[in-house]
């Protein structure tokens, strides 16, 4: 028996050994990094949570590309400008896919657009395009919609009276309610108790993407399955999102004209029935759930986050306030309305707003791609399905590129004669063929709510409070820490 069980062993580091050796050959074709070691790869190096610190360590001593190993698995770091461009516009369509999780598998079944690939992600993402273009994307159909919610937003601010207040939740329900009108035709009411629920899914899912139970889950699914924990309540919380995005499809169908779509959900039921005959289509009522489920997630979380970056920066810099309120008025003067068009006339003010997505970047990393085929760049042969990472907070702060990169600076978008100027490395909504599709949107949607606020409003700081906490939250995305501020209306002063 004691030979058996010896022999067992041998086997198994006999196993381990051959594919130790393996992983060591394979090695040769990717780019430098740590000494992966049996079993944990370079976690003894990274570290098991992952974040822009641990990457900027690992790129001053591996380069702008480089490889760790997650146990057997090699994931590629593109890092500073030129890399990342070399990889997501150079090799755009072999850097087109997203790795497939276990869980993202689970979740969301290659649903939707933003975790889906091949030809359904193709044929989703086209239609997604289109269609935010129909629904009056950089015309006058959703631009109206953005400044009556930002209209909304001044008047829920007004009545804080010039008290100290935390404006997350405000500025989270705002870009809510436009993704609501966007999907559904309507805006929620704030108090609206299936709402409420699904603005904690959505936190949900964020605190989950960066926690330690994910990477269990991914690690080990076979067993995490069958046990209770955060991942078990997240996959509800995506249930009760797509059980949700299903009702409202279910009440487009009942009420349906398909000669005057008004939302997404019109449109893509109207596709839907254009594409019955077509055995290549992968419009479904699946489909759909998941792509409303993402509007909201993708939606929702990044913007809202970079104006609460936006109000922080501009109370930590009075100066830089007073001057994008000069500047507004001096453009706008006695005018009741703002339009997206204005941003020509302030350049001052876009260089702020572009400023602030810059130097407070809201993703830890760019969302990892996956190789569709094998990637052949400076002069390596990385094979298919390899995982790539893009840090795309090295090109927004590449010192090769920025004057001041860690400062904010919004002089970095203004010319000698103080025009706005359009910065190739200027990158936050990421490049190549998965850029993001609510891009336009959400450039709108900051330049209206940010000046709409900034015309009403000057904001600082609470009495006896010295200054803001501007370090991040790291969490799925980089969140300011809760703060209060006053908003002292203009009218007054």
């Amino acid at each position: 028996m004691v030979g058996l069980w010896i022999s067992l062993l041998a086997l198994l580091v006999g196993l381990l050994i051959q594919s130790y050796l393996k992983l060591l050959m394979n090695r040769r074709m990717f780019p430098p990094g740590p000494l992966p070691l049996p079993l944990i790869g370079t976690l003894w190096y990274t570290g098991i949570r992952f974040s822009t610190d641990t990457l900027t360590k690992f790129t001053q001593k591996y380069g702008n590309f480089a490889t760790i190993w997650i146990g057997p698995f090699p994931i590629v770091i593109l890092s500073g400008f030129q890399i990342v461009k070399e990889g997501l516009i150079n090799h755009s369509e072999t850097l087109a896919d997203r790795p497939v999780t276990y869980f993202v598998l689970h979740a969301f079944n290659r649903k939707g657009i933003g975790f889906a690939n091949g030809h359904g992600w193709k044929q989703q993402r086209r239609f997604g395009i289109i269609t935010m273009r129909n629904l009056g994307l950089g015309k006058k159909g959703m631009e109206f919609q953005i400044e009556e919610e930002a209209r909304r937003l001044v008047e829920t601010f007004s009545q804080t009276g010039g008290q100290p207040f935390d404006p997350s939740l405000f500025i989270s329900n705002a870009i809510s309610s436009l993704i609501s009108t966007v999907s559904f035709g309507y805006r929620f009411s704030h108090e609206d108790e299936m709402f409420r629920k699904l603005m904690e899914s959505i936190d949900s899912l964020a605190q989950f993407g960066v926690s330690f139970s994910h990477a269990l889950y991914t690690t080990f699914p076979w067993i995490m399955k069958y046990l209770p924990g955060l991942h078990q309540r997240t996959l509800s919380c995506v249930k009760m999102a797509l059980s949700f995005a299903k009702e409202e499809i279910q009440k487009h169908k009942e009420n349906q004209d398909l000669h005057d779509p008004q939302d997404f959900i019109d449109y893509y039921l109207l596709q839907m029935e254009k594409s019955k005959d077509d055995p290549n289509s992968t419009f479904s009522e699946d489909n759909l759930a998941q792509c409303i489920t993402e509007l909201f997630i993708a939606g929702t979380e990044t913007t809202s986050s970079t104006l609460q970056w936006a109000l922080l920066l501009m109370v930590a810099y009075p100066d830089i306030q007073e001057r994008v309120y000069k500047e507004v008025e001096d453009v706008l003067g006695s005018s009741h309305s703002v339009s997206y068009q204005d941003r020509k006339k302030m350049p001052y003010t876009n260089a702020v707003i572009h400023e602030s997505q810059r130097v407070k970047y809201i993703l830890p990393i760019g969302v990892p791609r996956r190789c569709a085929k094998e990637l052949h760049m400076l002069g390596y042969h990385i094979p298919k399905k390899t995982l790539v990472v893009t840090d795309l907070n090295s090109v927004l702060c590449d010192p090769k590129q920025w004057e001041t990169p860690n400062e904010f600076n919004p002089n970095h978008f203004l010319d000698k004669e103080g025009k706005f100027i359009t910065r190739e490395e200027f990158l936050p909504f990421g490049a190549g063929a998965r850029t993001c599709m609510g891009e336009q949107m959400a450039r709108m949607e900051l330049f209206l709510f940010f000046t709409h606020l900034m015309r009403t409003f000057r904001f600082q700081l609470p009495e006896g409070v010295k200054e803001l906490n501007q370090d991040p939250v790291v969490g799925l995305s980089m969140h300011p820490h809760p703060y209060k501020l006053c908003a002292i209306p203009r009218s007054s002063l």
